[in-house]
């Protein structure tokens, strides 16, 4: 069952919405979004590819045309997709055409994949403002693309920054992701 079917059938999850983000590695993009107030879950997966239910071995070979992304459900009505947005832009570096940090290929490109016609217009509005805002010296490349199948990666990767806490930690400074992202954005990661 896909994460979206599992959102509709939870009633603990009434009066939520899904946004979906590729940023390289999806052990690191889980955190941010879990300390978010109206946040109620960031599932790790794969999506935008051409097989149904890769696995990681699949992905990672950059053969299945899949994106490590993550999926969040969220309640609009306490975080908007616009502060999603805003979350999403601090933990990438969105000129990278070739992949996320130390992560190279097509799984570690970032892309904003939008479930809705407002959702397109907010990412396009915000990748456009970002282009303009002079923060970067080349284009932001992210892609913004529709929404597909989103299929949840295997257990040992869900919230792997509270299963295996050092040796993400040992990941995130080894990959040069923390230190770029104080280099580009400062105190506002």
């Amino acid at each position: 069952m896909s994460t979206k079917d599992q959102a509709k059938k939870d009633p603990d999850q009434q009066d939520t919405a899904l946004a979906t983000f590729a940023g390289g590695c999806f052990w690191c993009m889980e955190s941010p979004f879990l300390k978010l107030d109206g946040v109620v879950e960031v599932v790790s997966g794969y999506t935008g590819g051409e097989i149904e239910n890769p696995s990681y071995e699949q992905v990672t070979s950059g053969k299945t045309g899949h994106y490590e992304a993550v999926q969040v459900t969220y309640r609009p009505e306490k975080i908007s997709y616009q502060e999603l947005l805003d979350v999403f832009w601090r933990q990438i570096d969105p000129t990278d055409p070739g992949g996320s940090f130390v992560d190279r290929g097509p799984q570690y490109r970032s892309a904003i994949f939008y479930h809705n016609p407002e959702q397109k217009d907010l990412a396009f509005q915000s990748r456009q403002g970002l282009n303009q805002s002079g923060r970067f010296s080349k284009p932001v490349v992210t892609e913004i693309l529709p929404a597909g199948p989103f299929y949840k990666a295997e257990d040992y990767h869900q919230k792997f920054f509270l299963k295996s806490p050092q040796h993400y930690q040992r990941y995130r400074s080894g990959s040069g992701r923390d230190q770029a992202l104080e280099r580009i954005w400062g105190d506002q990661t």
